[in-house]
């Protein structure tokens, strides 16, 4: 499962605090299903109402009864159930004499009054439910039809533990079966399942329906099942290997599907290749949801995404959204295996599927579109929101023991992605890429179709890489956090001497635990700047390590290519001599930002004031690389949300505005002939900067080329839109205003009208800040955006505060409207974490002291922490940053 587009990647930072980890709530009480009655496979017939919202359904699961029983325990919720009886072995029939429904559990228990004997017995039930407007279950997609009506489509989302909301179930993903699903439908929809179309025939009652039925499933857990039904049109093509692949797009769309009929047919013999195991199923479907929760989800054989994660439009596409296409192709891909066809045994190993796949992908789109220079983008996408992430005190270990389902939204989170596919891509580097791959095809054959514990991937990494692979990697999977590496350095004679000391690196700048890891060091000297000089795996504490004939007049530098999962601390002698390999670029892009982004946290943490990184800031002045900027940009979001809160913040706006303007002049307002595809993303983030902090020549520019967009004089390239509406946004008055919610509902596409509302929430006049948290709740918004229009607002100083407002007084309707889950999530997260006092702290604490948000817990414990760490951030380092820039007199 992908959990959202780029632009929801938003950015959180953290500072020092005396706040010590808040001790979470105890787990609810929660049991797993008994281990005496298993499903081994269900026949569903499966008839949604798309004009009344309900569906009715069928099953008969076939039982392996372990030993005798008086009881059937299995999981349901929001269905009716009717018919319910056992055939037995012998044929013989039996119905229960109770059945106890609870919504606590999620489940259904139906009591016998004798036991069911041992052996292979039979489950049939009718039930009905409502085609919901939750996204999750069974659930209704709103669309416009051709000729303008609205209609619905009937679409599954059964990730974590919802496949029960659709039909009763053994809902746990340890418990695979084989699956027969048929669909009763109306003639003039598409049915759709996990497995290729068997038959069709005419409903033997009702002659506007027709009978579907799909071939059999291979074993699979019930969160993969997929169903849609609705009106779609399609491209297709084959794959090298023979797989036909399909891309579903809204009626009269089939060309927005081809960029990712290109990628998939390409992915899926890449990755027959890398496993060396071929695609099990005979088709691979991809299919665009209008709504849409997540990103985008791994139903084997039909995969969903949001339209934003998979419609490319070649005149309205931006270059980064096509790029994160790429991704997420990618990732729900290597879903196909690493997840699918092998299964994580429960959700305490989640970032098995999610922190491989995250890696795979980055491997996948490197292999087929070597231009975007997608590892190095790895760093400032995925490893630096991890770490951020990670050095909080109420962070968790990458594997977390799950109990109650409530508990598995809230770990889909940048530990298990981000943090996952870090410590991977580390294992990959330390093992090397042959050993690597051999492991891998060796843990997928030898579990293929099962269920797996994190142990069983290192034994089979181990035995193809003779290296101590469970032992490395534990530290990294049951521990919370990650260490800082602190160096030492003196000479001895023409050798140079490191001490290297580890201890957990905690954002409140403490001392930390006796945490302890393995860790793969890697160090590189001036003398070739990307070449590893020494490879180490620091096992104690501290340690020494000699490099031969390296002067204490050159340059030496921890974790090259910046693979390993740690902060750097260097002592300011190895700091100094770094910064003029930092602005003559012989440090390598990914060290650039590497030594950039360890100072940044080690001030964040109060290690160092952030003077020092103002300094190192202004050695970028001439940098030209899109990942470096990238860093720079993520450090300045945070200073700026940070110092949003002060009387200086028009300094700072200047200061910034001085460092963007060279690379602003370089690059211009107009793409070049043959432009390379980072400098491109790099205009569109530029640009963007230049206009936020308020640069004249930009913000006129961007007016100009809006009223001439509007006009449709001259249409704004794909790239420079966000940019380009957020700068005109954030001057806006009650025109400019109704311009851009003109342009909103005559967009099309919907990546258009994503970056339109996510663009309204940058204006800072109060009575617009209003009107855009009212439209974030209209119907013209759906449900998947409604979230992330309000975030857009909390990221501004004004709309801070009138975001958290609103939250407060909408906070009911949002938790009904989403049930918790992902969404709510995010939402609780970003328009509570930039504040920066201990009052809001307590207000924030209060507020979901009295209201708790089951899967939530950890995140309001994490934004509390995050607030403090603020307010402590500011109280120390304001002054110093103020003198600094006013003695800069920009």
């Amino acid at each position: 499962m992908t959990p959202g587009g780029p632009s929801l990647q938003l950015n959180n930072f953290v500072g020092q605090s005396e706040a010590a980890a808040v001790i979470m709530p105890e787990p609810k009480p929660f049991e797993r299903l008994p281990a005496m009655v298993r499903p081994t496979h269900y026949n569903i017939t499966l008839q949604p109402n798309l004009v009344k919202c309900v569906f009715q359904g069928s099953e008969e699961i076939t039982l392996d009864i372990k030993e005798p029983t008086r009881e059937i325990k299995f999981n349901t919720l929001e269905l009716s159930l009717r018919d319910i009886k056992v055939r037995l072995g012998e044929g013989e029939s039996v119905k229960p004499s109770s059945t106890d429904i609870s919504t606590t559990t999620e489940t259904a228990t139906l009591s016998f009054d004798r036991p069911l004997p041992a052996g292979t017995a039979t489950l049939s039930l009718s039930f009905s439910g409502e085609l919901n407007d939750k996204m999750k279950g069974m659930y209704r997609s709103k669309y416009t039809s051709v000729d303008g009506e609205e209609r619905y489509s009937a679409v599954t989302q059964f990730e974590a533990t919802d496949a029960r909301r659709c039909f009763p179930c053994w809902d746990e993903p340890a418990l695979k079966a084989t699956f027969d699903i048929t669909l009763v439908v109306p003639h003039d929809r598409i049915p759709l399942s996990n497995m290729p179309e068997e038959s069709r025939v005419p409903h033997e009652s009702d002659s506007n329906l027709q009978v579907v039925k799909f071939s059999r499933s291979p074993l699979m857990s019930t969160y993969l099942v997929a169903v849609v039904v609705g009106e779609y049109d399609h491209v297709e093509d084959t794959s090298s290997d023979g797989i036909k692949v399909r891309v579903y797009t809204p009626v009269g769309k089939q060309e927005q599907g081809k960029f990712a009929l290109e990628v998939a047919t390409k992915v899926l013999p890449y990755y027959k290749e890398y496993f060396k195991i071929a695609y099990p199923l005979p088709k691979m479907d991809l299919i665009a949801i209008a709504d849409f929760s997540v990103g985008a989800m791994e139903n084997w054989g039909l995969v969903t995404y949001r339209e934003t994660c998979l419609l490319v439009d070649p005149h309205n596409t931006s270059a980064s959204q096509r790029q994160w296409i790429a991704l997420v192709v990618g990732h729900e891909l290597a879903h196909q295996w690493f997840g699918n066809l092998v299964t994580m045994e429960w959700w305490t190993h989640l970032w098995l599927n999610e922190g491989y796949a995250t890696f795979v992908e980055f491997l996948c789109v490197d292999h087929l579109f070597p231009e975007y220079d997608i590892w190095t983008q790895f760093v400032t996408n995925t490893y630096v929101r991890a770490l951020e992430l990670d050095c909080l005190k109420n962070s968790h270990p990458i594997e977390v023991p799950v109990g109650h389902p409530s508990e598995v939204d809230e770990i889909f989170d940048d530990i298990s992605y981000s943090k996952g596919a870090s410590v991977i891509r580390m294992l990959h580097c330390y093992l090397g890429d042959k050993d690597f791959r051999a492991g891998m095809n060796k843990y997928l054959t030898r579990h293929q179709y099962g269920n797996t514990y994190t142990e069983d991937l290192w034994s089979a990494l181990s035995e193809a890489s003779k290296k101590p692979v469970a032992e490395v990697m534990s530290t990294w999977t049951k521990q919370t956090g990650f260490p800082m590496i602190t160096v030492a350095s003196h000479q001895d004679g023409d050798n140079r001497v490191l001490t290297l000391t580890q201890q957990r690196f905690l954002a409140d700048g403490s001392a930390g635990d006796s945490s302890q890891w393995m860790v793969p060091i890697s160090i590189s000297t001036q003398e070739d700047p990307s070449k590893v000089a020494q490879e180490l795996l620091l096992e104690s504490r501290t340690m020494q390590v000699v490099l031969e004939n390296v002067s204490e007049s050159t340059w030496v530098k921890l974790n090259p290519g910046t693979v390993g999962y740690y902060r750097t601390q260097y002592p300011p002698e190895m700091l100094t001599q770094l910064i003029p390999a930092i602005q003559d670029k012989c440090l390598p892009p990914l060290d650039r930002l590497g030594v950039f982004n360890d100072l940044f946290s080690m001030v964040q943490a109060g290690h160092t004031s952030t003077v020092e990184v103002l300094k190192i800031l202004r050695a970028f002045e001439d940098e030209e690389d899109f990942t470096v900027w990238s860093a720079v940009h993520n450090c300045v979001a945070r200073l700026n949300q940070l110092l949003s809160h002060t009387d200086f913040h028009s300094t700072f706006a200047a200061f910034v505005r001085q460092l963007f303007s060279r690379i602003g002049q370089r690059l211009g307002w107009e793409a070049k002939p043959g432009e390379k595809h980072l400098d491109t993303l790099l205009r569109s983030l530029v640009l963007g900067q230049l206009g936020l902090y308020g640069d004249k020549g930009v913000v006129g520019e961007a007016r100009k080329r809006l009223s001439a967009h509007v006009a449709h004089t001259t249409t704004l390239p794909a790239d420079l839109r966000s940019p380009v509406y957020k700068t005109v946004v954030a001057q806006a008055d009650e025109k400019t205003y109704e311009q851009m919610l003109k342009l909103y509902r005559e967009a099309d596409l919907h990546e258009e009208k994503d970056r339109i509302s996510r663009s309204l929430g940058a204006t800072r006049d109060p009575n617009l800040i209003q009107r855009v948290l009212q439209f974030a709740m209209s119907s013209e918004v759906r449900n998947q955006d409604t979230v992330f229009v309000i975030i857009s607002v909390a990221m501004t100083a004004p709309g801070r505060s009138a975001a958290w407002a609103f939250f407060k007084k909408h906070y009911q309707e949002l938790v009904d409207r989403y049930e918790g889950g992902y969404l709510v999530t995010r939402l609780i997260k970003y328009i509570t974490e930039n504040f920066t006092s201990e009052d809001m702290a307590r207000e924030v604490e209060a507020f979901f002291k009295d209201r708790q948000i089951p899967g939530t817990e950890r995140t309001v414990q994490q934004s509390l922490e995050t607030i403090r760490l603020n307010a402590a951030w500011l109280n120390r380092d304001q002054q110093t940053i103020k003198k600094y820039l006013a003695d800069l007199h920009l």
